[in-house]
């Protein structure tokens, strides 16, 4: 995921359109990628991790290793992301917990099936993004328009918000942004919890980060 794609879902999730869940292990594998791919210092995304948990003191999900167990059909390398939304679902102390879903560019590696058989679902960012957007824009517009600053911030040189979306891979987002505003944005529920998974083995492919 792309510093881009982050520092946009973490302003959605400043305004309550859902909550970020991770783990130490999904955030040594974020740092590890990023300075693999990217050549960023890991003082720097040290740095960025601990400012996250800074934003986010709910975010993290400790002893997780008891929800593996029962899982078979997902990539192993990726049960762990799963035991943090299980254990999120399980220690929420709700009667009706909430809606836990597994944001990732790496679709392939988790088993639909799988996780809706255990109370989850797995979504890529462009497909939870669009579908925020859809149910209550103006949640969101101050964050997305904020897109390109970001992407100049890294050294890239100025462009329209439609240009960064699609380079980003943000394309129902795009397209949602290119629609008409005119249908009256509705009330975004609340409790959502969303498994932010580490950048991954196709998470890299076509995007350059600069920092």
């Amino acid at each position: 995921m792309s510093t881009v794609q982050r520092q946009l879902l973490l302003r959605v999730a400043d305004q309550g359109v859902f909550q970020p869940v991770w783990t130490e292990r999904i955030g040594e594998e974020w740092r590890r990628n990023a300075a693999r791919l990217w050549q960023i210092s890991p003082g720097t995304l040290e740095k960025q991790w601990c400012d996250m948990n800074a934003r986010f003191p709910n975010a993290m999900e400790t002893n997780t290793d008891p929800y593996e167990v029962g899982l078979h059909y997902s990539d192993t390398k990726d049960f762990h992301v799963i035991a943090a939304g299980l254990a999120r679902r399980a220690r929420c102390g709700l009667q009706h917990p909430p809606a836990v879903q597994v944001m990732t560019w790496n679709l392939k590696d988790f088993n639909r099936s799988e996780l809706r058989h255990q109370g989850l679902d797995v979504y890529s960012p462009d497909q939870l993004l669009a579908d925020w957007w859809r149910a209550g824009p103006s949640r969101l517009d101050a964050a997305v328009q904020a897109v390109p600053a970001d992407s100049v911030a890294l050294g890239r040189a100025p462009e329209p918000l439609a240009d960064t979306l699609q380079r980003e891979r943000l394309h129902r987002l795009e397209r949602m942004l290119a629609e008409t505003h005119a249908t009256k944005p509705s009330r975004l529920a609340p409790d959502r919890h969303n498994v932010i998974e580490n950048p991954g083995k196709d998470e890299g492919k076509g995007q350059e980060e600069h920092q």
